[in-house]
């Protein structure tokens, strides 16, 4: 699965410009053109890496930093691309959390580079599955629901884990038995299946009807990514 990279920047052609380079890169890229929508955009996507300009309306790049170190995401890295060019502005950046800076005007070639290099040294603690806010990390065993940490048992996770690695498909109740039970009488589990499936709803989802997690009639379950 591709790294989520968030850029931050209010300036269009600038923004534009680093998606395109990134993504031919290979990365999977989202946008945010403030610090307010940059938030809202880092809870929906959980993403890997963040290219963070300064000098952003309604909130700083500054403190978005400072809120992002806040949240204990200490495994997503970051990346300040600013036209601050004093010493003082670097080394305060690096300070606040950045593991990176590079000053406007900049090539985005040398920018993708920095990327790959950041990555080379964080990317082993950004292993991770999200969809729609909702994010797996399976080395670290946590579930968030954008800024929630979800509480789910050994069995909820495993089944989550498997559904969200195989989205859109639908999953009988015998492979997911086979998943979570591989030595266990199926005739015994069909409905403990069913009710891990019903936990599991009740914690991933905040509407009363299933939309994470959908039943397919007499084949079984289907784990939807929209």
């Amino acid at each position: 699965m591709k790294q989520t990279i968030l850029v931050i920047e209010d300036d269009k052609m600038i923004r534009e410009l680093v998606n395109i380079y990134l993504t031919n890169a290979g990365y999977d890229v989202v946008e945010a053109i403030d610090g307010e929508a940059a938030k809202d955009a880092f809870l929906m996507y959980h993403p890997c890496l963040v290219v963070l300009d300064l000098m952003l309306p309604k909130l700083s790049g500054e403190d978005f930093c400072r809120w992002v170190r806040e949240q204990e995401r200490n495994e997503v890295s970051i990346i300040m691309l600013s036209a601050k060019v004093r010493t003082d502005d670097k080394i305060n950046g690096l300070k606040i959390g950045a593991d990176d800076y590079l000053t406007k005007p900049f090539d985005p070639d040398e920018l993708v580079a920095h990327v790959e290099a950041v990555l080379r040294r964080t990317g082993q603690f950004c292993q991770k599955i999200t969809y729609n806010g909702l994010c797996i990390k399976p080395r670290k065993g946590e579930v968030l629901l954008f800024d929630k940490r979800l509480n789910l048992t050994k069995h909820e996770f495993n089944l989550l884990y498997h559904f969200m690695a195989n989205p859109n498909i639908v999953l009988s109740r015998e492979d997911l038995i086979q998943q979570l039970y591989p030595y266990a009488d199926k005739t015994v589990l069909d409905r403990t299946i069913d009710a891990h499936i019903k936990k599991l709803r009740e914690k991933i989802d905040d509407n009363p009807s299933p939309k994470r997690i959908l039943t397919v009639r007499g084949m079984g379950y289907k784990f939807v990514d929209e």
